[in-house]
């Protein structure tokens, strides 16, 4: 439903279409909930690392699992961003949904394995081959024995998310009404998850 902008809102230089769209009712574990089923839905984010002299690289990367509110990846330890990951361990992870604007923003830190993590295994789903090819030498195979094959751990120090409360329809009127009348969109909620939140989730996991 459409909002009125407040002169409160444009005195305290608040951007009114995040205010009004806050999130602090809803109990923690729900707000987990949906999170889960917004990332687990989408699959792939955009992983972005710091380069040096460059700034943030980001990349498309499937997921390999997500525990709780934490994160892996099966990674080419020969690529580029495990030189980012050893400068600096802060990463973000991003998810969205085109077909209802969804979206997932996480920061965290990263750390890397190498090939004789357990987990590699236990995650390795058919197709990751394909992005690694086989030498055919037998060892650089592609399969989780690969010595290439790690894993990127990424643990979250905070989430933000928004999720869409309108039908596709009613997004498209709720963006146009608003538009037409000078009013404010508010077509979902905007929410954060602070560290001891995390915390909290992953314990729950354990």
């Amino acid at each position: 439903m459409v909002k009125p902008l407040t002169e409160e809102e444009v005195n305290s230089k608040t951007d009114p279409s995040v205010n009004k769209q806050w999130d602090e009712t809803t109990p923690k574990e729900e707000q987990f909930k949906e999170l889960y089923k917004i990332v687990d839905g989408i699959k792939s984010s955009l992983l972005t690392t710091n380069r040096p002299g460059v700034g943030p690289v980001a990349r498309s990367m499937a997921v390999a699992k997500r525990v709780g509110p934490d994160f892996l990846y099966l990674a080419n330890i020969h690529s580029q961003k495990f030189e980012d990951l050893k400068n600096d361990k802060t990463v973000q992870i991003t998810f969205q949904n085109s077909s209802n604007q969804d979206w997932v923003s996480i920061t965290g830190k990263a750390t890397t394995t190498d090939n004789a993590d357990p987990r590699i295994k236990k995650v390795y789903s058919k197709g990751v081959n394909a992005w690694f090819g086989d030498l055919g030498d037998g060892v650089h195979t592609g399969m989780p024995d690969d010595p290439r094959m790690t894993l990127i751990e990424v643990k979250a120090d905070y989430i933000a998310y928004w999720k869409t409360t309108s039908s596709s329809i009613g997004f498209v009127k709720e963006v146009a009404q608003a538009s037409l009348t000078g009013q404010v969109a508010d077509t979902g909620v905007n929410r954060q998850l602070f560290d001891k939140d995390i915390q909290a989730a992953r314990d729950a996991e354990s």
